[in-house]
């Protein structure tokens, strides 16, 4: 019997007290099965399977019609959840689709789902489309147009050069309309900052200021080795994986030579997401579980959008290489995707850590929401001849650990 078939079997019967024993009989064994060409092919099903019912929906302008809504009792979150479904998919699907038609089978794949994703946005943003999405109403536009942004951010070439002149004024008209809704004192600052960085890419007037607010206000937050406040206090909780290391990193990418305060805090912010993702990579369990922790659990495997960040940047910590954090993410992808009833009978994400349990869905959770999983899958933006799909499978951190294989030592960053 594998490890995984183990696993599963020793759950089911509530015989957690079994795994130790059946782990330490196969010291040596490396839990990944897989070989790198089926990971990628396995997560770019997963990307497709995302993406089919939101970007085919929006391309013809019947999203509204289509998406179903479910959420907690008594919320109300349909003026916003279709946003939050194009703008989080938008963010994770970007690196994908950015790369070029190599002529491959894959490469069409990725030059229909640019179109669609371009077509999606342009219903999203002109006013003329029954689609026409809300930037303005209520204050949860602003998150979902930072999301939107930051997909721009990460595919120039797809979802900047590739939209139509019409499509870009649009965009850059909603993006400035949500500059009414005030931030909170929070991570909520580096929403407001992704847009203005949107704009920039855009080629847009955009406010510094909003930028250098959000950049100051998060170095001071900092509490150490690699975690960030959410606002002043420290939460336990994946926020600083959710947003705050991705859109510190995608901002000062963005902006940072304009200042050279931003550059230096770009240096340390480097360090630190540094660390974060050394912390991501050891918390995913030998079976790609990991600890069901804080709020917006519901977000699945996007809980690791820092780590698959530092894998697609080419920033991994030392000691864990491309492979091992392929193996790592493709671990929690599946555990968290592949449990049965997180998609219903239409293709559309339930709400569910782990298969679907609506309980977890805190009021501002609706199915739009449920789309930031797909921010797992950067590394799709590697093309495959990178090493970090075309080398042999590794054991991971936890997995070397509960295996009895040697691993190495944790270090805080001083």
């Amino acid at each position: 019997m594998n490890r995984r078939d183990f696993l599963k079997r020793a759950t089911a019967a509530g015989a957690a007290s079994a795994i130790p024993t059946a782990i330490r009989a196969e010291q040596h064994a490396a839990p990944p099965s897989s070989s790198p060409r089926s990971d990628r092919e396995g997560w770019i099903a997963i990307m497709r399977r995302l993406a089919d019912p939101v970007l085919n929906h929006a391309a013809r302008r019947t999203l509204k019609t289509a998406m179903p809504v479910e959420q907690a009792r008594g919320a109300d979150r349909r003026p916003v959840t279709h946003l939050e479904a194009i703008g989080r998919l938008a963010a994770g699907l970007a690196p994908w689709i950015e790369l070029a038609d190599d002529g491959t089978d894959e490469g069409r794949q990725r030059a229909q789902y640019g179109d669609l994703a371009r077509r999606a946005i342009a219903s999203a943003v002109d006013p003329s489309s029954p689609d026409f999405l809300n930037f303005t109403r209520d204050r949860q536009p602003l998150v979902d147009a930072a999301f939107l942004a930051q997909g721009v951010l990460r595919a120039p070439r797809a979802l900047h050069d590739g939209l139509d002149a019409a499509t870009t004024r649009h965009l850059v008209a909603a993006l400035e309309s949500t500059r009414v809704i005030v931030p909170g004192f929070n991570n909520w600052l580096l929403f407001s900052a992704t847009v203005e960085a949107g704009l920039k890419a855009l080629g847009a007037a955009w406010d510094r200021t909003r930028v250098d607010y959000a950049l100051r206000q998060h170095d001071q937050w900092y509490k150490g080795d690699g975690a960030y406040g959410d606002g002043p206090e420290f939460h336990w909780d994946y926020y600083n994986s959710f947003v705050i290391h991705p859109m510190l990193i995608d901002v000062l990418e963005a902006c940072k030579d304009e200042s050279p305060a931003w550059q230096d805090l770009a240096a340390r912010e480097q360090a630190r997401a540094l660390r974060f993702a050394a912390v991501q990579e050891r918390l995913i369990a030998p079976d790609g579980s990991f600890p069901a922790i804080g709020r917006s659990i519901a977000y699945r495997c996007g809980a690791f959008h820092a780590l698959a960040q530092a894998a697609l940047r080419r920033r991994l910590p030392d000691g864990v290489s491309p492979a091992q954090a392929r193996s790592a993410l493709t671990a929690v992808i599946r555990r968290s995707m592949d449990a049965p009833e997180t998609f219903d009978a239409d293709g559309w994400l339930r709400i569910g850590f782990c298969g679907h349990q609506p309980p977890i869905g805190e009021t501002y959770i609706s199915t739009g929401s449920l789309y930031l999983c797909s921010v797992a899958l950067l590394p799709l933006g590697l093309p495959a001849s990178d090493e970090f799909w075309s080398a042999p499978a590794q054991p991971w951190t936890s997995a070397k650990a509960w295996s009895g294989q040697a691993f190495p030592i944790d270090h805080a960053l001083a």
